[in-house]
């Protein structure tokens, strides 16, 4: 069973639907039992950094060893920290840091539909084409080192739009809300936590 974390923050209602679309077998939770005993994880999210740090934390929750998915504020939540209104202590499962977007690149949160460049082999992106529009909705992005960058975006600056470490994977995009294209990603993701 694939547990999307419930800690108050995120659309997991449409997360949840969208696996289900894919074949996956999904449960919206918070209960420590059900996420230790998971076979994979999804960390949706939207909002504030410290905000959703306080809530997971506030669940007391011990992370299994199995493959995680954070999506838009969850794949910030995994960096190690975060300069969102102060300094603040991520998940740390991928090495880097979430920084806000230089005002120099204009409107700020970027939203809307915008393109993604693979960079090199996924298995999370296995079958996307690169190049292929997803929608975003952020003001912060994760630094980290360039081997751990499977997806890039052009806005004002590059930043990952996707990474991969270990058994954590992130995509600072909704796949959720990104038609068939994202739901390829959740296939895909679906397919990692049955090897």
């Amino acid at each position: 069973m694939i547990a999307i974390i419930n800690y108050g923050v995120g659309n997991l209602r449409s997360v949840l639907n969208a696996l289900r679309r894919v074949g996956g077998n999904a449960k919206v939770t918070s209960d420590y039992k059900e996420i230790s005993e998971a076979s994979a994880l999804i960390l949706p999210g939207v909002g504030a950094f410290k905000t959703a740090m306080e809530k997971i934390r506030g669940l007391n929750l011990e992370f299994p060893s199995v493959p995680k998915l954070g999506i838009c504020l969850g794949m910030q939540l995994f960096a190690v920290k975060s300069y969102e209104d102060g300094i603040h202590e991520g998940l740390g499962f991928v090495p880097g840091e979430v920084v806000r977007f230089p005002s120099a690149v204009g409107k700020i949160p970027h939203m809307g539909w915008n393109e993604v460049r693979i960079r090199g082999d996924s298995e999370l992106l296995d079958g996307i084409e690169n190049g292929s529009m997803f929608y975003f909705v952020h003001s912060y992005y994760v630094k980290t080192e360039d081997r751990f960058v499977v997806a890039e975006t052009d806005y004002g600056i590059t930043f990952a739009s996707a990474i991969e470490f270990n058994e954590s994977f992130g995509v600072q995009f909704h796949p959720e809300k990104s038609g068939e294209i994202g739901l390829e990603i959740l296939r895909n993701f679906v397919r990692i936590t049955k090897r």
